[in-house]
């Protein structure tokens, strides 16, 4: 038996990717807008409310927008905008953070998709706070390097033109007032007590990522060591069929090892690193911007919903 999905914002880039996601199944009966109504209100509504779930891949006040058309109270919405993200009320699309966050996911008519830089943060940070590795109040500093695909069409034109800007072969940093639009999200979810400091890179090729949390042991009570921290994680994601804790190499292997960003180009999976020693240890988290950090984590909960193998489409 097949469910109605209707994706609004089907040509925005997540969009795109989330139907090319679809390709090949027969459980889903796509519903489509026609090019000319695509910003119509009146017929998105329309389609949203005949659907049993309803993508949403737009803009914060588009979504908000989108929201408030439901009047068919079984609609079940994922929204892959920044809105709701840390709303209590919606679920969190990460579902291998904690079986609560599953359990809500399965439970909800909302959910929320993680953003790709926060997907990463959280896979690393949010199972040191709940497993007592570092404090709530523990100063977190992020960095991050990111393929140009999530920074949206514009963006992604200005890359790929042939009026390409010099600095643009260059990575840039950027965001560099501290207000980054995920980090609310990445400390409400996290379990810190204040925002951390985050300084995302955005790179000349097109997609994949690695978010990087750098921990000096010395701030730590607990003597906590690199094996240790590498287990914890291990144990955290044992179950988990789309994040993967890599070996913990040693150090003579770390010295000859390069972290590329855009390994998981097209991928739906995250892999977590434990990398440095026991006195400066240096996490990482590898995804693809567009897979785990968009239209992959939201296949991923529809397949949640749908109480069907959450890989579907993905692996």
């Amino acid at each position: 038996m097949s469910v109605k999905v209707y994706i609004d914002g089907q040509e925005g880039t997540t969009g795109l990717k989330i139907l090319e996601r679809f390709e090949g199944r027969n459980d889903i009966e796509l519903i489509r807008i026609s090019e000319e109504k695509r910003k119509d209100s009146k017929e998105r509504a329309r389609l949203i409310n005949m659907s049993d779930y309803t993508f949403l891949c737009l803009p914060d006040e588009a979504s908000r927008e989108a929201v408030s058309f439901i009047e068919n109270e079984n609609v079940r919405i994922i929204n892959a905008s920044t809105a709701h993200r840390t709303n209590p009320e919606w679920a969190y699309g990460f579902p291998e953070l904690s079986v609560a966050h599953r359990d809500k996911i399965i439970n909800s008519k909302r959910v929320a998709v993680p953003g790709c830089y926060a997907s990463g943060f959280n896979a690393i940070v949010y199972p040191l706070v709940a497993n007592g590795i570092i404090p709530a109040d523990f100063p977190v500093f992020a960095y991050a390097t990111s393929g140009y695909s999530g920074a949206g069409k514009k963006a992604i034109a200005v890359y790929e033109g042939e009026d390409k800007p010099y600095e643009y072969n260059s990575p840039r940093q950027y965001a560099l007032s501290q207000e980054h639009k995920h980090l609310p999200e990445m400390q409400a979810i996290s379990g810190l007590a204040h925002k951390p400091m985050f300084n995302p890179i955005i790179c000349d090729y097109f997609s994949g990522m690695v978010v990087s949390v750098p921990i000096q042991t010395r701030m730590l009570s607990n003597g906590v060591t690199a094996k240790q921290v590498h287990e914890m994680y291990a144990k955290h994601y044992s179950d988990a069929k789309l994040v993967e804790v890599k070996p913990l190499m040693s150090l003579e292997e770390q010295k000859s090892f390069f972290l590329a960003s855009n390994t998981l180009s097209g991928q739906s999976k995250l892999e977590i690193f434990v990398f440095g020693n026991d006195e400066q240890i240096l996490l990482a988290a590898r995804l693809d911007n567009l897979g785990k950090g968009a239209s992959g984590a939201a296949v991923q909960c529809l397949n949640i919903m749908m109480g069907i193998d959450e890989t579907t489409g993905l692996v």
